[in-house]
């Protein structure tokens, strides 16, 4: 392996016995996954493939794609899923409107499942490419202070990420990010996206199975509807809820040393 993180506990004569040693090497090969993200990224925009992304783009196509989606359900939702799942890993902007267009073509129950598992696969690829590239190095090289705010992470890792994803105020790329920075065990990583991001999905939802009305009337869909307070307010409750247990162990162990 390029990078090795050796923890192994030994005595000679300038160490003390269950002395830790930690060594870890960065090899530019890790960075190839981080490469291919930020071509993609840039082939996006370099080849004008934001214009067909947009609400726009739809109203121009959308009897041409509903057609299509009748015709290939099966076909349709898979490749919707693939497509998604594309965007979340490069990090490519428009995924509301790809959450709306999705409830306008498969219905509002429908579009929430697909766009879930597409981004929890595309958020899962990114968490990968993040650790592959230098999460396991930063976690070796972390100094002690840095340490102790991974082990608190990791600790309640599965209730920090629910509140990171149901809060929808952090930017999606960067939760992707961070907890492959600090740790977080893979399988916390995608249980805890796939339940954490339903919420925000199924209001999205919403919106895009009234689009047959704001085509009606000329007008566009609302995607700043989850930050009413309406929306918002729900959102941040169950958020908040997600922390009771870390506050619940906190509390045992402060009563516990008193």
């Amino acid at each position: 392996m390029s990078i090795q993180t050796v923890r192994n506990t030994y005595q000679n004569d300038n160490q003390k016995p269950g002395t830790v040693v930690s060594t870890a090497r960065f090899s530019p090969k890790r960075l190839v996954p981080v490469a291919v993200v930020v071509a993609g990224f840039a082939a996006f925009f370099a080849f004008d493939l934001d214009q067909y992304l947009s609400f726009e783009a739809f109203a121009d196509h959308r009897k041409e794609l509903m057609a299509w989606t009748d015709a290939n359900s099966l076909l349709a939702a898979i490749s919707f899923m693939v497509l998604y799942a594309l965007a979340t890993a490069f990090s490519i902007p428009g995924a509301v409107w790809l959450t709306i267009i999705g409830s306008f073509l498969f219905g509002t129950f429908g579009a929430t499942a697909y766009v879930v598992i597409g981004a929890t696969v595309g958020a899962t690829a990114v968490f990968l490419i993040a650790k592959y590239a230098a999460g396991d190095y930063l976690c070796a090289k972390a100094g002690g202070r840095i340490k102790k705010m991974e082990d608190g992470f990791n600790e309640n890792a599965f209730s920090y990420m629910i509140f990171l994803r149901l809060v929808p105020v952090f930017p999606f790329w960067l939760v992707n990010l961070a907890p492959a920075m600090v740790g977080c065990p893979l399988q916390t990583y995608v249980v805890a996206t796939f339940i954490g991001i339903i919420p925000g999905t199924f209001v999205y939802a919403l919106v895009g199975n009234g689009l047959g009305a704001v085509f009606d009337a000329g007008g566009k869909p609302d995607v700043g509807i989850i930050f009413s307070p309406e929306i918002l307010g729900p959102m941040v409750g169950l958020s908040l809820l997600a922390l009771v247990p870390v506050a619940y162990k906190k509390y045992k162990a402060t009563k516990h040393q008193t």
